[in-house]
C-alpha cells in the first residue's frame, strides 16, 4: 500500500481505516505542524511521531493504549506516595518545561522524537489554549509531569517525564481524577507500555477509539481550561 504524501496547503488526512499494518498505524506522511493540522489530526484519531531528519510521520495504531477514568490503578506504594504528599501539582505553570523535560534523551535511547520543531508547535497550541501540562514540583523545583492536548472532554497524552520517584505516576494520577471530574470517559496513552500499564493502561479497537473522539471530543464540548486551579487540590 502506498502512503499518503500530505503537502503543506493540503488540510485533510487520508481516513484511518487506511492506516499500515506493518509499521502499525502508520496512515500518511508530510504535511506540518501548524495548529490547524494538528487539531485535525487528534479529532481525526491521529498523532505525529517521527525523528529528526525525517518526514513528518502520521499514526493511528490498531489497538489503541487508553486509560479509562474510572480504572485508575493505584498501587499501595504509589497510594503512600499520594497521601505523603510529597510534591504540589499544577496545571500550566511552565507548559515549556515539561516539554522540554520530556524532550531529553532516555536511558533507553540516545535521541528524541520530541524535536525542537515539535516543541515549537506544541508550545503554540498551549498559547492557543490547547495543549496543557500537570506539573510536579517539591518546592519550586520541577520534578515531574506531563502534557498533551484537551480537545472537547478528552485529553490525548503525550510524554511524561520525572526526576523524582513517582513524580510522573503522580502527575498522572492527578489528570485521571482532573478528567474523571469534566466527565472524561478516557485519557488517550496512543500506545501500551508497562509503565502506563501498571496504571490501568488497556487497548481497544480503534473503531472505538474514534467512537470515542466523535462523541467527546467535539468543539462544543470544549472545557474551559482556564478555570482548572493552577495549583490542585491535594489527594
Amino acid at each position: 500500500m502506498t502512503l499518503t504524501w500530505l503537502e503543506p496547503e493540503q488540510l485533510y488526512f487520508p481516513p484511518v481505516t487506511a492506516a499500515l499494518e506493518d509499521p502499525n498505524g502508520l496512515l500518511a506522511m508530510g504535511g506540518d505542524l501548524s495548529p490547524e493540522r494538528l487539531l485535525l489530526a487528534y479529532r481525526s484519531g491521529l498523532f505525529p511521531w517521527y525523528s529528526a531528519g525525517e518526514p513528518i510521520l502520521w499514526w493511528s495504531p490498531q489497538p489503541r493504549g487508553v486509560l479509562f477514568t474510572d480504572e485508575l490503578k493505584i498501587s499501595r506504594s504509589l497510594r503512600r506516595r499520594l497521601a505523603s504528599h510529597p510534591f504540589t501539582v499544577h496545571v500550566d505553570r511552565d507548559f515549556g518545561a515539561v516539554i522540554r523535560q520530556c524532550s531529553k534523551p532516555r536511558s533507553y535511547a540516545e535521541s528524541t522524537w520530541i524535536t525542537r520543531e515539535m516543541q515549537a508547535a506544541y508550545i503554540r497550541l498551549h498559547q492557543l489554549g490547547y495543549a496543557h501540562s500537570i506539573e510536579c514540583y517539591q518546592g519550586d523545583t520541577l520534578v515531574g509531569g506531563l502534557y498533551g492536548i484537551g480537545l472537547g472532554r478528552l485529553f490525548f497524552g503525550e510524554s511524561m517525564f520525572h526526576t523524582a520517584t513517582d513524580a510522573s505516576k503522580v502527575a498522572f494520577a492527578y489528570l485521571t481524577r482532573l478528567m474523571a471530574s469534566f466527565g472524561s470517559p478516557i485519557i488517550d496513552c496512543q500506545l501500551g507500555n508497562p509503565h502506563l500499564q501498571t496504571l490501568g493502561l488497556r487497548e481497544i479497537p480503534r473503531e472505538a477509539f474514534m467512537a470515542i473522539v466523535a462523541e467527546h471530543g467535539q468543539a462544543a464540548q470544549q472545557i474551559d481550561w482556564r478555570q482548572v486551579p493552577s495549583e490542585l487540590a491535594p489527594w
